[in-house]
């Protein structure tokens, strides 16, 4: 019996290890549904609400599990609402393949309905390889250099398939001048530089007296080289936002995030330093780094074109970062002096002081700090953590306390709106035994958010294990670029453009069949947690929070504060509640032993 060329592909992808496919159905890839129908006993096809949230899910699990993310979706429209989650992924770093319908081949150049140039739409994020399958032999090396290609590269690939074609009886390449044989599989190496090169580095580090570590997201999984390397050197260890669970928050050296939604250790840790060792992290923001040629400074990187892009550093090394961790230990020599760990360490124990204060300090209806201080120890176990962009993000950065074992991750260089919820649904779909908590605000939530809530209710009654948490900072306020449009252009808050509708989100859960609970004031916030963390099915947390809390970063410039200030004198509809709100902030990082 003939193969079609739609399921060849859907069997090619169960070869690869595909285990789900999210997206969107539609005309222009009916034949591949019907595929994935016949082959439902293999893989599952998950249908989210719009196709951006079917690519963010692939990012996720990207993410999450190391794998190739796998989404999918229809001709014209559906392919181009691919995109932001797309470019979320290619930003990050993710490998995902994207299979987009497309219409008949005798149609094409026609103007025909929903005709797009999808090569020409996905050459930017998928620009190390996104190709259309012309004839039913070009199959088996599209998909199979797709999924090669996104691990190799660990970028975004995609596959357009005209519908017709997905219809035509599959043909293996002939054996012919111009036929393609490609095979599949792909095992990744272990890349360590040469020893000349380690032993530079290893040079540089034992001749500093105040070294500092910045982590990132690719030096996940070589928690224990880090830390010996830093007990080592005796170092201090920031993070970089997406390397938010590399390593434990309780570990006394770790200063936290770094940058505008880092800690103020963090901040003084690279203001003070005089080498610096940076793994697996492109943090971009050179104003909390060291000043240029400052200090002295190591990268280890996997990809060799991000090295020296982010600091001018001395010794760059491409490689694995906990290989290349491991070959450098030997070389390291363990420093004797404690003066720079303490004061670091002091420093650590202090700022943990005045996050409490802040968060205790009253803010009307909730301080959006105090609900993240007192969920941070009811964390349950190995939970796998999501955020979404907004002032959500900086509660998320420098209130949470990892543990090990945890996972934790958002929109990092893209830094785009709604992938909270997404994430979680796609983590809980790769590890059903864990608890995914995904961190939004009501910005996000109305944008999409509250769509995926009925995925979720679609699907969590096939989860053996049905926990899943949707936290939603309900303050009716874009937020963050709220304090933005003050702190950064010195205008008041602009009504028009920031204030959302009310919308209660518990309730509306409660209307899907979700546990939905809303918490209005702040003697609330424990027998809320403590009751979701109990709920038998997936709860949205709808917690009414005040605005007017400033997500202050670890150092105010001047010219911040006056544009600050402008916002007042121009007259910012909450200027008093802000005035109050700030000045308890600030109160808090010099008396912190007081709430």
């Amino acid at each position: 019996m003939a193969q079609l060329v739609s399921d060849f592909i859907v069997g090619r992808l169960i070869a690869w290890g595909v285990k789900r496919i999210y997206g969107y159905p539609g005309d222009g890839i009916n034949g591949v549904m019907g595929a994935l129908n016949r082959a439902k006993d293999r893989i599952d096809f998950i249908q989210t609400r719009h196709e951006e949230m079917a690519a963010f899910m692939a990012c996720s699990h990207a993410k999450f599990t190391n794998e190739v993310g796998v989404c999918m979706s229809t001709s014209g429209p559906g392919a181009i609402h691919l995109l932001n989650g797309l470019y979320d992924a290619k930003m990050d770093h993710q490998p995902v393949v994207a299979i987009v319908g497309q219409q008949a081949r005798m149609s094409m150049g026609g103007d025909y309905q929903q005709e797009v140039d999808l090569a020409a739409l996905f050459k930017d994020v998928a620009h190390e390889y996104v190709h259309t399958c012309n004839e039913p032999s070009q199959a088996r090396h599209l998909i199979d250099r797709a999924m090669r290609i996104a691990q190799v590269n660990r970028t975004v690939t995609g596959v357009i398939l005209p519908n017709d074609v997905q219809e035509l009886d599959y043909a293996e390449p002939p054996h012919l001048h111009g036929s393609v044989h490609t095979g599949m599989g792909y095992a990744r190496p272990e890349i360590v530089p040469s020893m000349a090169d380690l032993q530079e580095a290893a040079d540089l580090l034992n001749a500093g007296d105040k070294v500092a570590m910045l982590v990132g997201a690719g030096a996940a999984g070589a928690a224990d080289e880090l830390i010996e390397v830093a007990g080592l050197l005796g170092a201090g260890v920031a993070k970089a936002l997406l390397g938010k669970a590399v390593l434990p928050d309780t570990l006394p050296f770790v200063t936290g995030s770094i940058g505008l939604l880092g800690t103020k250790p963090s901040y003084d840790l690279m203001q003070e330093c005089d080498t610096l060792l940076m793994v697996g992290t492109s943090f971009p923001y050179s104003e909390f780094l060291p000043k240029d040629g400052k200090v002295k400074a190591v990268q280890i990187d996997i990809d060799g074109r991000m090295l020296g892009l982010r600091y001018p550093t001395d010794v760059n090394l491409q490689g694995d970062s906990r290989s290349t961790l491991r070959a450098l230990i030997p070389l390291l020599r363990q420093k004797t002096g404690r003066d720079w760990r303490d004061k670091i360490e002091k420093e650590i124990d202090r700022w943990w002081k005045v996050l409490e204060a802040r968060a205790m300090k009253s803010a009307h209806p909730i301080n959006p700090q105090r609900f993240f201080w007192e969920l941070s120890p009811l964390l349950p176990d190995r939970c796998i953590l999501t955020a979404d962009s907004g002032s959500i993000a900086t509660w998320f950065a420098m209130d949470l306390k990892i543990r090990e074992g945890m996972m934790a991750s958002l929109s990092g260089n893209l830094a785009t709106m709604c992938p909270g919820v997404p994430y979680a649904i796609a983590a809980k779909f790769a590890y059903p035994d864990r608890m995914p908590i995904a961190l939004v605000g009501d910005g996000a939530m109305q944008m999409m958010g509250i769509n995926e809530l009925i995925t979720i209710a679609k699907y969590y009654k096939r989860w053996t294990d049905p926990r899943l948490m949707i936290v939603v900072l309900n303050n009716q306020d874009l937020n963050m670029v709220t304090w933005e449009q003050r702190v950064m252009a010195g205008d008041p808050k602009f009504e028009g453009s920031q204030d959302i509708p009310a919308f209660n989100y518990a309730a509306y859960a409660q209307m899907l069949g979700l546990e939905g609970i809303r918490v209005e004031k702040e003697d609330e916030i424990g027998p809320a947690l403590r009751q979701a963390f109990a709920a038998g099915r997936p709860v949205v947390l709808d917690v009414l929070s005040d605005p007017s809390v400033p997500p202050l970063p670890p150092h105010i410039t001047l010219k911040q504060a006056k544009d600050f200030t402008s916002s007042i004198l121009k007259g910012d509809v909450n200027a008093w509640d802000m005035i109050k709100e700030t000045y308890k902030e600030v109160v808090a990082n010099f008396l912190p032993y007081k709430s």
